[in-house]
């Protein structure tokens, strides 16, 4: 995601809205208060008269300085953020997994989303841009993470026992784990590595702790 977030408030004017998207060569933003909570999303189309916008892509309006003369309009337009923003604001928090939020784009036909801490206040924006990156990402090096920080470092076992592969982001795990219960936390940790589009997990384990009954005898305490 993008940190460094173009945003405005509700008193934004239309003007200052508009000279803000073409400054920035954006096609949207966040609406937040003054203590950073996101109220709704402003995008170019929010702003632009409801016949240019809704002109088909090679229409006049989309020829070379298409999109200037469409501001061009709109700046002239009087109002505030408030006014015209869409609101509640679609978002995502910084665990959506990159998977997810390509999904919500695709979905609502949106660029980017705000992303959001779990008090609602914006900590960046995530574009199709940043997406597109993420799942550019090579297999090799999502390999390399999965065995490296998922495998040893947060699951604690040893990668020689362990077989990941991974074709196109699609990640194969097979090999044997200590404990049972490891076996579903491998993949939802494997998922969250970023790049990884889907996860076959094939993996077995030596004991099953999910399973087995813990011994009575265990339980009593000595007189």
């Amino acid at each position: 995601m993008t940190t460094d977030v173009v945003a405005a408030n509700p008193a934004t004017t239309f003007r200052e809205l508009v000279e803000r998207l073409e400054g920035h060569r954006i096609g949207g933003m966040p609406v937040i208060d003054e203590d950073g909570h996101v109220l709704g999303v402003v995008s170019e189309t929010d702003l632009l008269p409801r016949e240019a916008a809704g002109t088909p892509p090679g229409g006049a309006a989309d020829g070379p300085g298409g999109r200037g003369r469409r501001l061009a309009q709109a700046r002239e337009r009087g109002g505030t953020a408030a006014e015209v923003m869409s609101s509640p604001a679609l978002t995502v928090t910084p665990g959506t997994s990159a998977v997810e939020a390509a999904r919500l784009l695709a979905r609502h036909r949106v660029n980017r989303l705000p992303v959001v801490d779990a008090e609602g206040v914006i900590a960046g924006v995530v574009s199709r841009a940043d997406l597109l990156r993420v799942f550019l990402k090579p297999d090799e090096q999502i390999r390399t993470e999965v065995l490296d920080e998922v495998v040893a470092r947060s699951l604690w076992q040893d990668p020689a026992h362990v077989t990941v592969e991974v074709r196109n982001g699609v990640v194969t795990l097979r090999g044997r784990l200590d404990l049972a219960s490891l076996v579903p936390l491998a993949e939802e940790l494997t998922r969250s590595v970023q790049g990884v589009t889907d996860v076959r997990n094939e993996l077995t384990y030596v004991r099953d702790d999910v399973h087995e009954r813990i011994n009575p005898q265990a339980l009593r305490f000595p007189r």
